[in-house]
């Protein structure tokens, strides 16, 4: 998290579940997936199905709140920023029609990274879903969307971190599936306790997913997290022509399935965002943690 670097645009809502995504039973906001986009669409985010942060310095805080979450509907330009926490933290979003996979990118993903040269990364796994079942709510089968390193050594799949909650104002203890243990640290601007105090869970709270290489490091006398190529969300920035910057946008064509091979989708009707590192930065900067602040189809002018 670096807004000791950049202004930020506070943000956020929604709750369940990370394994599997909690049906909401509610689609009052009119979102139809699987139906083609038609001229009344719009090309921003419509619906916030879900959102559980990892703990974070900004979790429980307005940039880390369920209320805020929703504030990332949108067009761009107004919309908040919701802060995803530490490992693991999502958050699940739609738009009021169906994305369609076009040749090139298809759609982009707006967080807050600072770069190219100094760079301040903080890298999110970006996940798709098409609503096979036409309930209209991300319960069907996620594809991971294979980004530059995917196929890398260092990506670890079937990552599991499990976070203690602390109940105090108190470093977050945590315990992964690798065999390694560590601290979400408490640092002197937010000094409250970091775990999502809205979890479904008060006690513990476990993630899965795939785990990406720390990036994190120093230029000279500057602290940097290192951008991947492509296929993150939060990773790279080149000022904010995200439409026309393939380091920020997508293609739905680099879904994925469980085994790696391609997920071959034509649409898809819903997208899932989660932290891809574990790493817990330096104590003026705070631990990485992905921030969305908004999404665009890039498909519809």
């Amino acid at each position: 998290m670096k807004t000791n670097l950049k202004p930020l645009l506070i943000a956020l809502m929604g709750a369940a579940v990370f394994a599997g995504c909690k049906k909401d039973g509610n689609n009052a906001n009119g979102i139809t997936p699987g139906k083609e986009v038609n001229a009344v669409n719009s090309k921003f985010i419509s619906k916030v199905y879900e959102y559980l942060p990892a703990p974070g310095q900004f979790i429980n805080e307005s940039l880390g709140s369920l209320a805020g979450a929703q504030r990332i509907i949108g067009d761009v330009s107004q919309t908040g920023m919701v802060s995803l926490g530490g490992y693991g933290g999502y958050i699940v979003f739609g738009f009021d029609h169906s994305v369609i996979n076009r040749a090139g990118h298809d759609f982009t993903i707006y967080g807050n990274p600072l770069g190219p040269v100094l760079q301040w990364s903080e890298p999110g796994i970006v996940m798709v879903s098409q609503d096979v079942n036409g309930n209209g709510l991300p319960d069907d089968v996620w594809y991971e969307v294979a980004g530059s390193e995917y196929t890398s050594p260092s990506t670890i799949k079937n990552y599991q971190i499990t976070y203690t909650n602390p109940k105090a104002t108190a470093d977050v203890n945590w315990t992964d599936n690798q065999g390694n243990s560590g601290k979400v640290e408490v640092n002197q601007f937010h000094r409250h306790n970091y775990y999502p105090l809205f979890a479904p869970n008060q006690e513990t709270l476990t993630f899965n997913g795939t785990l990406l290489r720390s990036t994190w490091g120093m230029e000279g006398s500057i602290y940097v997290n290192r951008a991947f190529t492509y296929g993150y969300a939060d990773s790279w920035s080149t000022g904010d022509y995200y439409e026309q910057n393939m380091f920020n946008s997508f293609d739905i064509a680099w879904a994925v399935n469980s085994a790696g091979q391609p997920a071959n989708l034509s649409k898809i009707d819903f997208i899932k965002v989660y932290t891809g590192q574990n790493e817990k930065g330096n104590t003026m900067l705070g631990e990485i943690s992905t921030e969305v602040r908004g999404a665009v189809d890039l498909n519809i002018n």
